[in-house]
């Protein structure tokens, strides 16, 4: 008999990764629209998985996004972004640069966040982008 964890997904988490797929297609397409190049999407390490990562002239920006349904308790989508998730998308990031070597060259790094908000029926209401969070 196995004591393994039963890891099928449920209807809840299928229902947290659709939703969070949608947002990033959003918040991907943002980027494009303000001429960023997506330079991948869900890349995983050891630590988890970074959303997206984006490059524009001079800059490689590492973007956390985070996707809530319109509600008075789902909570900003920043709130999400503590201390220990931003320590946890550093180093994300540095498993990227040191694991990918065909990548676009930049003097510089950022980390950016896109609040996505959208309602019931999964209508965009709302896109938060800001620079350089953390």
């Amino acid at each position: 008999m196995s004591t393994a964890p039963d890891r099928r997904p449920t209807p809840e988490t299928d229902a947290r990764r659709t939703l969070g797929a949608a947002g990033e297609e959003l918040a991907a397409t943002h980027l494009s629209r303000l001429g960023y190049a997506v330079v991948e999407r869900n890349h995983r390490t050891r630590w988890g998985e970074i959303d997206i990562i984006a490059h524009a002239p001079g800059m490689l920006v590492f973007v956390e996004v985070k996707t809530r349904r319109a509600s008075a308790r789902a909570g900003s989508p920043f709130d999400a972004v503590h201390p220990r998730k931003q320590a946890q998308v550093r180093r994300m990031a540095a498993a990227w640069l040191a694991q990918v070597r065909d990548r676009p060259r930049a003097e510089d790094l950022r980390f950016d966040v896109i609040g996505v908000t959208v309602d019931r029926a999964g209508c965009l209401l709302a896109l938060d982008h800001r620079e350089g969070v953390f």
